[in-house]
């Protein structure tokens, strides 16, 4: 037995005794290449997606004259890409060596399943950090912006720390808060700002619209894991608050963006057409107020993931068009 895995036996080992009670994820391995794809959890891109279409959308409204960069919108998604996907391996590698995985009721994580070795999914989160800092890197040079990779280390940082180290604050209830200011305020505006050098309103509310809905997915994520994370000690959100009031805070979160897009709608007509999204939203609302099983939140977590993605291209377009 290597050392990766030692330390990973010993950390399912420790922590809440009635982790111990439990059984086990069955394990297996090795990891396929369709394995290592579903750990980067491809139905989280449109998260990164979204507010970068819309950051640029509302960059585009503040440039005063002149063309727009579509290169730096590039470099731009390249970074929110690579982040999440980063946080999606961090979050893999951090879970499966607590033992947290030995509970979920999701599908299958690398490290938890024992499909691959936890230094291999550390490597990956690390290679998608690096990805992400070449390319916000590049993003400074290119708007001349320094100040803007102290923004990026600190994402960075962030990011891992949602479940990584010794106390991630994602074990808190705090990872709502995480995903609304990283992948909504400043993945938004900082989309806006490296098109125009400003930021503006439809920047800002823009921002806490995405940020809302990727709280919604969080959620659902947490609610279909409500049980298994209270056995294993990670206190999320939905935890804290209990699973009648996560499930309303999923309609808050899924609803209230809409309200924004209403409002935007009086000064870009076309905003209008972003309200066609509620027909993903709504039928997402009433599958968690109402689901049973697991199942049913996965479906809703897909359709809000494919409801903020809808929100923030459609937004995008109506400010930029």
């Amino acid at each position: 037995m290597n050392p990766d895995d030692v330390r990973a036996h010993a950390h399912r080992r420790s922590g809440n005794p009635a982790r111990r009670t439990a059984a086990p994820a069955a394990v297996r391995g090795p990891a396929t290449a369709a394995d290592w794809v579903a750990g980067a959890r491809l139905r989280t891109l449109p998260l990164a997606i979204a507010p970068v279409a819309l950051g640029t959308g509302a960059g585009v409204v503040a440039i005063p004259d002149g063309p727009w960069h579509p290169a730096r919108a590039l470099l731009a998604l390249v970074v929110a890409l690579a982040l999440q996907i980063a946080v999606n391996y961090a979050n893999d590698y951090s879970d499966g060596v607590r033992g947290t995985d030995d509970h979920r009721v999701g599908p299958a994580r690398l490290t938890g399943s024992g499909a691959a070795k936890p230094r291999h999914v550390l490597a990956v989160a690390l290679s998608f950090f690096a990805l992400a800092a070449i390319a916000g890197l590049a993003l400074t040079i290119v708007t001349g912006q320094w100040w803007m990779l102290a923004v990026g280390a600190v994402a960075i940082v962030a990011a891992w720390f949602y479940t990584g180290g010794k106390r991630p604050y994602g074990y808190y209830g705090l990872g709502e808060l995480f995903v609304f200011v990283f992948f909504g305020l400043v993945a938004t505006a900082g989309s806006a700002y490296v098109q125009a050098l400003t930021v503006n309103t439809e920047a800002w509310l823009g921002g806490v619209g995405a940020g809302l809905l990727a709280c919604a997915v969080l959620m659902a994520n947490n609610l279909r894991d409500v049980e298994q994370d209270r056995v294993a000690g990670k206190r999320t959100l939905a935890v804290l608050v209990g699973p009648l009031a996560g499930r309303i805070l999923f309609t808050v979160f899924m609803l209230v963006p809409f309200g924004i897009a209403g409002f935007f709608a009086l000064l870009y007509p076309s905003a209008l057409l972003v309200l066609f999204a509620l027909f993903l939203a709504v039928p997402a609302c009433v599958i968690v107020l109402w689901a049973r099983t697991p199942r049913e939140l996965l479906l809703a977590l897909q359709l809000a993931s494919i409801t903020a993605l809808a929100y923030g291209v459609g937004l995008g377009l109506a400010f930029a068009l």
